[in-house]
Parts: C-alpha cells; structure tokens; sequence
C-alpha cells in the first residue's frame, strides 16, 4: 500500500488538503487539522454509513481531543431538504455547538452537502471536516466548498460556498459500496478525463471490469487523478466565474434527465454519463468537439455499465429545464463541451434546436 497523496486547494488562508489513499479512517486522529479551542464535534452520517465506519471515526475524533455527538439524517436526496436541515439546526444547539467547533461530514455527497450547509451557516460559519465514503464523494462533491439543499423548484437552489478544513477520502471505504454507486461514481470520474486529464480515460478502458469491482489501485489512482484536476481548478476559480464552470461537463441535460425522471430513476453520475454523450454529440454536430468523441464516450460508458440511452424527453420540458439552470446567462443556451479528450470549453447561444436533437438521440 502507497502512502497517502496530499493535494493542495490552494485558496491563501482558506487552503486544505484533499488527503487520498487507502486506511486513512485507522489514522484520522493523524491527519485531522481541529480548529484551535474545538472543543466539540458534530459528527453528521447517515445510519448506513454509520454502521460501517461511525465507530472508526468517533474513536479519531476522540482520540484528536473531541467530544463527539453524532446526527443521523435520513438516506438520499431526502436529506437535502429545508426539514431536515431545520432538525439539523436544533441538534446543534442542544450539544451546543460553539463557533470554536467542527462538524465531520461522513458519507456520500448528500451528507457532505447537508453538513457543509449546516457548518457555513451556523454561528455564520463553523470548521468542517469532509470525509467522503462514496466514490462520487471522493473524486468530486467533497472537494471545492459547494454546500446546498433541495427545494420542490430544483436541486441545489439553497447553498453557499465554505470551504472545508480538510478532505479525508479512504479509498478502502469504495470496497463497501454496491456496485451501482461505485459506477455511478465512475460516471463523474470520466468527466475528468475528457475536460483535463485523459489518462482518466485510458486507464478505465484499459481495466472496467477492475474499475468497477473496487479495485483499490485503479480507484485510488482515478480518484487522486481527479481530486489533482479540481484543486487545480478551484484554486485558481473559486466561486465558478470561469474555468470552474468546465466541470459541469454533462451536467447540463443531466441535471435536466434527473429533474424530468424525478430524481429517482437514476444516480446522478448515471444522469451525468447519459448528459455527456449529449454533450459529445452536441459538440460534434456543432463542429467543435473532433470527430469520434461520440462514439468513444458511448464505448467507454458502456464498458463501465453505464447508460448512455433509453431515455425520452419532452422538448418543451428540456428546453423549461435548462432555462431554470444557475449557469444559464442571459436568453441563450450554455454548455460545456469537450473539443478533444483532454481539452473543454463553454459555448454559449447554442441553439435550441440543437439540444432537441441530441436530447432526442438519447431515446
């Protein structure tokens, strides 16, 4: 087993480090910066991940000189809710959480976003701790400082940047999850690879079956290759004014499949794989992405078990969806497009019947 890679957000006096590697959970006492004068820590999980690790982190956090409190919120996107926020608030003040504090967010990229939220807007802004337990966690929702919960109107709309202490992501966690998360996470973890890095690529086609059996060598190095790809990439773009915005690559109609299939028909690196080949094939019709991207990420998906069709979507909803996106600026359609494996770019004024087609394509 390697030692542990250390990757620097680099954000001045708001900087941490993502820490990737396997068995990071046996150390976290070790590798977690607590907050002078911390006296406390909220420790937020689901019961599924409480089970399997809560034991684990409450003995580092105890060890690192905390008291630990722990908060069960429910499973799924049924956390990220203004209710269970509310609850959230009212477990902080019986502990009570002081402004010297931590929370520890432990588990996917629900209870992260859930946790973060309560941390940025507690006492207006308390330390937090991300301990990513998912795959999509790891290589992606743990890292950059986006906090937020759901509305009825669409995911997300509440939220806030705050940026954590420190990311703890133990790739020995991945081995736990069923094999539907773990290829979902892979999903998002392509992304990387066709806007940044195409070793991402290379190195899940070369080895799927391993991929996505956990194997912790081509996890570990997926995930270090990606976390490497956003610290660059928020240090440099924070609150997602410019190059950030190139990791929402198949974001766009994936954001909009979820919305369309109520949120339930599939995880969202499932609804952003099926968004990135809308994206290729966006791209190619309009002559910018080469040609061929199509049908590279249609194979590479599919070696993963990822889908990237069998899916109908109504025009006038797309088009009512993408409207309603943050990213959305002025009358015009955006998208992030990917020019070649390794290279991205935002379009704007994409025209609308081009986005019917592809959307169309994915039946």
């Amino acid at each position: 087993m390697s030692a542990p890679a250390r990757l620097r957000v680099d954000l001045a006096e708001r900087g941490y480090d993502v820490i990737v590697g396997e068995g990071l959970l046996a150390d976290l006492a070790r590798h977690l910066p607590v907050p002078d004068h911390a006296v406390r820590a909220a420790l937020v999980t689901n019961a599924t991940v409480d089970g399997l690790y809560g034991d684990a982190v409450r003995t580092g956090l105890a060890a690192a000189g905390l008291e630990v409190h722990t908060i069960i919120v429910p499973d799924a996107e049924d956390a990220k809710s203004l209710a269970v926020a509310e609850t959230g608030y009212h477990r902080l003040a019986a502990i009570p959480l002081r402004r010297d504090d931590l929370v520890v967010a432990l588990g996917g990229g629900v209870v992260g976003d859930l946790a973060g939220f309560l941390a940025a807007t507690w006492h207006r802004g308390v330390a937090v701790a991300q301990v990513p337990t998912t795959l999509l966690a790891q290589v992606d929702a743990a890292v950059g400082g986006k906090t937020g919960i759901n509305l009825p109107e669409g995911k997300n709309l509440v939220g806030a940047f705050h940026q954590p202490r420190v990311v703890l992501a133990d790739t020995r966690t991945l081995a736990t999850l069923p094999e539907r998360e773990r290829r979902a996470g892979l999903g998002e973890a392509v992304k990387y690879g066709f806007i940044d890095d195409p070793v991402v690529l290379e190195r899940l086609e070369a080895e799927p079956v391993a991929a996505v059996a956990g194997d912790p060598a081509v996890l570990t190095e997926v995930v270090r290759r990606g976390v490497a790809v956003k610290a660059r990439i928020v240090s440099g773009d924070e609150r997602e004014g410019g190059e950030r915005m190139l990791l929402n690559y198949g974001h766009t109609i994936g954001h909009v499949i979820e919305a369309l299939t109520g949120y339930t028909r599939y995880r969202h690196g499932e609804a952003v794989a099926l968004g990135m080949v809308a994206a290729a094939r966006l791209g190619e019709r309009l002559g910018i992405s080469q040609k061929g991207l199509a049908a590279r990420t249609v194979a590479l998906l599919e070696g993963l078990g990822l889908p990237t069709g069998g899916v109908r979507l109504d025009p006038g909803a797309v088009a009512e969806v993408v409207a309603r996106d943050k990213k959305a600026r002025g009358h015009g359609l955006r998208f992030i497009l990917c020019v070649r494996p390794g290279e991205a770019t935002v379009v704007d004024h994409v025209p609308a019947g081009a986005v019917e087609e592809v959307c169309a394509s994915l039946a």
